[in-house]
């Protein structure tokens, strides 16, 4: 069954966003990107070479999937929409994985920075894709403003808790229309195919494939988990219930 995943007006196979940091080199980097099957890919635009080394992240990924620049390491408006241009500039993008930072201990996002930050980057022509807070009503702002998606955390970065509060995320779900990718918290597959079942567009995994023990295998886990996710929410679980059901007729049996 074809089902496409839309996302800034165009179409992806993949509802798997991989991250390129915190692999044990760049060859691991690529091999898990490949049984991943991952087709968007984050770099951190103040964290890598643009110098036009030959191995640079950029250049080994030229080709591969579409880049996906992120304003990692910002905590104002101003230095996440100046990052921002910067990566236009360089990548010759207008896409943007927006992060603003409000506390360097949690890496929780800065709600009003980010808001700031979304509006200025909206307005200047960018497809802009932030990561916030499991909060429906900053989920609905961002959505107002005109982002492309919303990408709600499940858990802290790089926690690798899983889904903490998978109603908030589910609250997220009901009242938003653009696409929803859960973002940082995901520890391994099984939580990838819960976001995916709660009804959430997509996932975007880094450090559970990066720092796994070993990343080709996981990412390949991840790419199944998200696969069966997807089909089981187009598919409809049963309602929950508090008593048992037969899942055999009643009626007719034997001495009955």
């Amino acid at each position: 069954m074809e089902d496409p995943f839309l996302l800034g007006g165009e179409r992806f196979s993949s509802r798997l966003l991989m991250g390129s940091a915190g692999f044990p080199n760049q060859q691991a980097m690529l091999d898990a990107l490949a049984a991943s099957g991952a087709e968007i890919v984050t770099v951190a635009i103040r964290r890598i070479n643009l110098a036009g080394q030959r191995e640079d992240t950029v250049s080994l990924l030229d080709g591969r999937c579409r880049l996906l620049p992120n304003t990692a390491g910002c905590y104002t408006a101003r230095d996440a929409v100046l990052t921002a241009q910067l990566a236009r500039d360089a990548l010759e993008t207008h896409w943007i994985k927006l992060e603003v930072i409000g506390d360097r201990h949690t890496l929780y996002p800065d709600v009003e920075e980010l808001l700031a930050a979304a509006g200025e980057l909206v307005r200047d022509g960018f497809i802009v894709l932030p990561y916030c807070s499991d909060d429906p009503i900053t989920c609905r702002k961002l959505a107002d403003l005109g982002c492309a998606a919303i990408m709600p955390l499940a858990a802290p970065i790089g926690s690798g808790m899983g889904l903490i509060n998978p109603y908030n995320l589910e609250l997220i779900r009901a009242q938003t229309q653009i696409p929803m990718i859960v973002d940082a918290g995901i520890g391994t597959a099984s939580d990838a195919a819960i976001a995916l079942e709660l009804g959430c567009d997509a996932v975007l995994v880094d450090s559970a494939i990066a720092k796994a023990r070993r990343p080709v295998m996981m990412a390949a886990a991840m790419r199944q988990a998200v696969e069966a996710g997807r089909g089981a929410w187009l598919a409809g679980r049963i309602p929950q219930r508090h008593h048992a059901e037969p899942s055999s007729p009643q009626t007719g049996l034997i001495g009955t």
